[in-house]
C-alpha cells in the first residue's frame, strides 16, 4: 500500500514541476501573454494552498481507500482534459482539477505511514518520502525539456495519463481502509476561511515576483489578496480554536501544543524556503546569466537530485538508529554554505561549479527533510497525525510561493535597474543573483540554530493502526 501511494504522489509531484519550462512553448501555441500562462503554475499553487488545509480532516473523515481513490480520479481527469484541451481555458481547468488530486497525495502518505509503521522504522519510510518530495521537482523541469525538445507539450500530460490510471486500478484493487473514521460534520465556514486565507497569502505572494514596475515591486492586486489572506486566516484560526471545543476542526491546532512539532515546523519552513527558492532561481541565472539553454540547465541540477531522492532511505535508517541531531546540523550547515556559495555566482562560473555546488546542497536537503518530517509528525499523538500532515503540507506550499517570489522579485528588479543602468543582461542578472541568494542564505541560518532544540520522540509501543477490510 505504501509503495502504491509513495508511486502516485511521485507521478502528482512530477506533474506538479513539469509546467514551468513548458510556459515558453504554451504562450506561443495557444497565443496567449506572459501574464496569462503563468496562471498555469499559479492556479496549480492556488488549488494546492486551498486543498491541502482540509485534508487532515477528511483524512479522518473518510476512508483510506475512499481518499485515495478520490484523488487519483481526479488527478487522472485533470490530466486527460489537460491532454485534449483546445485553448487556454480548458488547459486551466484540467491543471486545477489535477492539483486538488496532487493536494491530497501526500498528506495521505505521510499520515498512512505514521498510521502503519511502527516508531522504530518510520525514518526509513519518511526518507521515501523525501525521495519522493525532492526527486520529482529535481527531474521535472529536465524531463519537461527533453521531451519539448523533440514533441508537443501534450505529452508532458500523455506520459504521465497511463501511469497515473495504472495506479488509480490497482489502487482499486488493492487499497485497504486503515484505522476508523469519524463522523464529524464538514464546517463550510472553516472551509471558506481557508480558501481565502492560505489561497489569499500564496496568490499574493505569487504575484509580488510578477511586478509592472508602476508600484515600486508590489501591485496593488497582490497587497489585497496578502491582505485579505492575512484576515481570512485570523478567522479561520479563531473558528477552528472555537470547533476544537466540540472535537470537530478543519485543521486541528492541537498540534501545536508539542514543542518538538512547533520547532520542527518553524524549521521545516526554512528549509522548504531554501529548497524551492533555489529551484526557482537557479533557472533563471543559469539561462539569462550562464547563458545555457533549458535543457542544459535541467542537467546541471539533475546530479543532485538524484544524489537527494537516493539518500532519502539512507537519511532515514541514520534518523532511525542515531536521532534528529546528527543529520540535522550538518545539514542545516550544508544548505546554508551552498546558499552562500551562490550568492557569488556570476556569468564566467563554470556550469560544473555549480553541479557540484548544487550536489552539496542537495545532501544538506536530504540530510534535514527526513529527520523534519519524522521528528515532528513522532511527537504528536496518533489522533493529530492528519492534521500534523496536513499542516506541514501547507507550510511547505505556503513556504515555497514565498521563496520563489521573494528572491525572483528581488532577482527581476535588480536585473531591470542594472539594464536600465546599460549593463547587458548577463551582468545585470548576475547582480540580481547575488542579492537573492545573500537573502536566501541569511535565512538559511535559522535551521542551525534550532537544530539543537529537536529531539526524537520517545518509541510509541502501540500496534499500527488495524487495517480493515471491506
Amino acid at each position: 500500500m505504501i509503495w502504491l501511494l509513495l508511486v502516485a504522489a511521485f507521478v502528482a509531484i512530477l506533474n506538479e514541476t513539469t509546467m514551468s519550462i513548458a510556459i515558453p512553448h504554451l504562450q506561443e501555441d495557444l497565443g496567449i501573454p506572459p501574464e496569462q500562462s503563468q496562471w498555469f503554475t499559479s492556479g496549480f499553487m492556488l488549488t494546492m494552498a486551498v486543498v491541502i488545509p482540509t485534508t487532515g480532516f477528511l483524512i479522518q473523515r473518510f476512508t483510506t481507500r475512499q481518499v485515495f481513490l478520490a484523488a487519483m480520479t481526479a488527478f487522472s481527469v485533470g490530466t486527460a482534459v489537460a491532454l485534449v484541451a483546445p485553448g487556454f481555458t480548458l488547459l486551466l481547468v484540467g491543471r486545477i482539477v489535477q492539483a486538488a488530486g496532487t493536494g491530497i497525495m501526500m498528506p495521505l502518505l505521510m499520515t498512512t505511514i505514521m498510521n502503519v509503521v511502527p516508531s522504530r522504522s518510520r525514518g526509513r519510510f519518511m526518507g521515501r518520502v523525501g525521495l519522493v518530495i525532492s526527486f520529482g521537482p529535481a527531474i521535472g523541469p529536465t524531463l519537461s525539456g527533453m521531451i519539448l525538445e523533440i514533441a508537443s507539450w501534450r505529452w508532458l500530460f500523455g506520459i504521465i495519463l497511463p501511469i497515473a490510471i495504472v495506479a488509480l486500478v490497482l489502487g482499486a484493487i488493492w487499497m485497504t481502509n486503515l484505522g476508523e473514521t469519524s463522523h464529524a460534520p464538514v464546517d463550510v465556514a472553516s472551509i471558506v476561511a481557508s480558501a481565502l486565507g492560505f489561497g489569499g497569502l500564496v496568490y499574493g505572494l505569487s504575484q509580488l515576483g510578477s511586478h509592472d514596475g508602476t508600484s515600486g515591486g508590489m501591485s496593488p492586486a497582490a497587497i489585497v489578496a496578502l491582505a485579505v489572506g492575512v484576515v481570512f486566516l485570523a478567522l479561520f484560526v479563531w473558528r477552528q480554536i472555537a470547533l476544537q471545543k466540540q472535537d470537530r476542526p478543519l485543521l486541528d491546532l492541537r498540534v501545536f501544543r508539542s514543542r518538538n512539532f512547533v520547532m520542527g515546523i518553524i524549521t521545516m519552513t526554512v528549509v522548504a524556503f531554501s529548497m524551492f527558492g533555489t529551484f526557482g532561481l537557479l533557472p533563471q541565472y543559469l539561462q539569462n546569466v550562464a547563458r545555457l539553454d533549458s535543457m542544459m540547465s535541467g542537467l546541471v541540477l539533475l546530479p543532485g537530485a538524484v544524489l537527494m531522492g537516493v539518500l532519502g532511505p539512507v537519511m532515514g535508517r541514520i534518523y532511525d538508529a542515531r536521532g534528529p541531531k546528527t543529520l540535522l546540523l550538518p545539514g542545516s550547515i550544508l544548505i546554508a554554505a551552498s546558499l552562500f556559495f551562490y550568492s557569488m555566482v556570476n556569468a564566467e562560473t563554470e556550469a560544473w561549479t555549480i553541479v557540484i555546488v548544487q550536489i552539496v546542497m542537495s545532501l544538506g536537503l536530504a540530510s534535514a527533510m527526513t529527520p523534519l518530517m519524522s521528528a515532528s509528525l513522532g511527537s504528536l499523538e496518533r489522533r493529530y497525525y492528519s492534521h500534523g500532515s496536513a499542516m506541514l503540507n501547507t507550510v511547505q506550499q505556503v513556504a515555497g510561493a514565498a521563496a520563489t517570489a521573494l528572491l525572483i522579485a528581488i532577482y527581476s528588479s535588480l536585473m531591470s535597474s542594472g539594464m536600465a543602468d546599460g549593463l547587458d543582461m548577463a551582468h545585470a542578472g548576475a547582480q540580481g543573483t547575488h542579492v537573492a541568494f545573500l537573502v536566501a542564505a541569511i535565512v538559511a541560518l535559522v535551521p542551525i540554530v534550532l537544530a539543537f532544540f529537536i529531539t526524537k520522540p520517545a518509541e510509541d509501543d502501540e500496534e499500527p493502526a488495524p487495517v480493515a477490510h471491506h
